[in-house]
């Protein structure tokens, strides 16, 4: 029996029926992970765009800003910054050292990219141990005020820094915030008015200001804190303590000649732009003294007199309790401290020597002060 062989075309074509199913296989592999790896991007792509129109369109909430102040905003500032003042440096415990507010910045996520570290609109230029800090305590209760906790001494010390490292040092702040700092070192140095004027021309400027008498003895009760072995007050007031002369280069009295830093700056900015706050006052009635500032700054009145009680103890107003706080947020104990006893016949001698340069002040201020 003749052997029987198949054709050699129909012995291959499994073979080529293999090759092209797989070769299909492949094709339609190769477009089934292209089409999901295109559903893929899309879908990321439309989702991020959707996030961040989202985020865009929504504004800032004015709620969050507003909810729970002050108390939300400042509970976590009153253990460091007590010591502030004395110091000159730090800012308050869980507040960075620009005087961030912690709550804003971890809940902003969807705000960040809004806040931005601008220069000072806003200046408390001085001046020492007149009440520039229980001032700037107060103001930071104002949600429209972000202001710098530590004072950055940057016109009278760190001036060659340059404003970027200035700029850097501020807080950041949303639009319609008003950027602040206080260093009172400024209203008696005498580049300051110009090198300010060199940063703006329009920056508001307020100086707290007390009786010179009672200022400088409230100036050397905190430098024998420091340095107990200098000499008495009565001694370092006079040139010569026989003929009475008094010593008006020495820096706690120097700083009382309010009249002539004061003209200094108005060599520069117009009356209109330096706020005057009476530092007593500022003790009898802060309430009415903050309106005054917030109107100055061109704010709403927020802080008013809900926002304080007097503490006998320590002499000067305190902000009331805290929510979820059993204690109240008064400055630090360097604050209200006993003066040094003043021998009377001294007290009288620089309330004589300061009679004309107040009244002068007073003039230039267009308001009596009332120191006697």
């Amino acid at each position: 029996m003749a052997a029987f062989y198949p054709h050699p075309h129909q012995q291959q074509q499994p073979s080529a029926d293999l090759r092209r199913l797989f070769h299909r296989l492949t094709i339609a592999s190769s477009l089934s992970i292209l089409c999901f790896s295109l559903v893929y991007l899309l879908t990321g792509c439309c989702q991020s765009e959707l996030t961040d129109t989202s985020e865009i369109k929504q504004p800032p909430p004015r709620a969050f800003l507003v909810s729970g102040w002050p108390y939300g905003r400042n509970r976590s500032r009153q253990t460091g910054q007590q010591e502030a003042e004395a110091t000159g440096a730090g800012a308050g415990a869980g507040e960075d050292a620009r005087g961030g507010h912690p709550e804003l910045e971890a809940n902003s996520s969807a705000k960040e990219w809004t806040a931005t570290r601008r220069l000072p609109q806003a200046l408390i230029i001085g001046v020492k141990k007149g009440g520039t800090r229980a001032l700037l305590e107060f103001l930071r209760l104002h949600p429209d005020i972000r202001a710098l906790g530590s004072e950055p001494h940057f016109f009278d010390r760190h001036y060659a820094r340059g404003l970027d490292w200035y700029r850097s040092m501020m807080p950041k702040a949303l639009d319609g915030q008003l950027v602040m700092e206080k260093t009172p070192r400024y209203f008696v140095t005498v580049e300051t008015p110009a090198r300010v004027h060199a940063m703006s021309q329009d920056v508001k400027l307020i100086v707290v200001v007390r009786d010179p008498v009672t200022r400088a003895i409230s100036d050397y009760t905190q430098i024998i804190s420091k340095t107990p072995d200098i000499p008495s007050f009565e001694s370092l007031a006079f040139k010569n303590r026989s003929t009475g002369q008094i010593d008006s280069l020495w820096s706690p009295l120097w700083i009382g000649l309010y009249a002539q830093h004061l003209e200094r700056w108005l060599a520069w900015f117009p009356r209109t732009q330096i706020h005057l706050v009476s530092g007593e006052r500022l003790i009898s009635d802060p309430a009415g003294e903050l309106g005054k500032v917030q109107d100055f700054l061109g704010l709403q009145r927020i802080v008013t007199d809900k926002h304080f009680y007097f503490n006998k103890t320590k002499g000067f107003p305190c902000l009331k309790k805290p929510e979820g706080s059993s204690k109240p947020h008064c400055l630090g104990k360097t604050k209200g401290r006993t003066h040094a006893h003043i021998d009377p016949e001294v007290m009288q001698s620089l309330r004589d020597f300061y009679r004309p340069h107040n009244q002068r002040f007073y003039q230039m201020a267009g308001q009596d002060f009332g120191w006697q």
